[in-house]
């Protein structure tokens, strides 16, 4: 997977570490950010690639993040993959899912998670 870029979006830091580690182990290239704001910046400032984005982050949620990627024209060249605690979508992705390529639930099973990135890995290169 080198020369995959991957944006973990969340606002538990032991969340952001584990995924960072587990990713590098790949050979990923890593980006982290906080939340909402943080993951804007990092778009505005270049970034393309897989963003694994949390629903449940306080400020702006992930729904509302995505909303303002797409509001602000930096979705092309990227993928989402929400990464959250919830089992299921709630209401606010309406009018959004088509954006959202994945949806897998925390607690994850690594191998799963490392299987869905290098699926998402092919399908931008596609």
């Amino acid at each position: 997977m080198n020369s995959t870029k991957v944006m973990i979006v969340d606002d538990n830091k032991m969340i952001r570490e584990s995924v960072r580690i587990l990713l590098h182990s790949e050979g990923v290239d890593i980006v982290v950010a906080d939340g909402g704001s943080e993951c804007l910046s990092c778009l505005q400032a270049g970034f393309r690639g897989i963003i694994l984005m949390d629903v449940m982050m306080p400020g702006m949620d992930g729904w509302d993040t995505i909303r303002e990627i797409v509001d602000q024209g930096l979705y092309d060249g990227n993928v989402i993959l929400m990464l959250t605690g919830k089992s299921e979508p709630d209401l606010k992705m309406e009018g959004i899912q088509e954006y959202v390529t994945d949806y897998v639930t925390k607690p994850f099973d690594p191998l799963e998670l490392i299987g869905t990135i290098r699926y998402l890995a092919e399908l931008r290169k596609g």
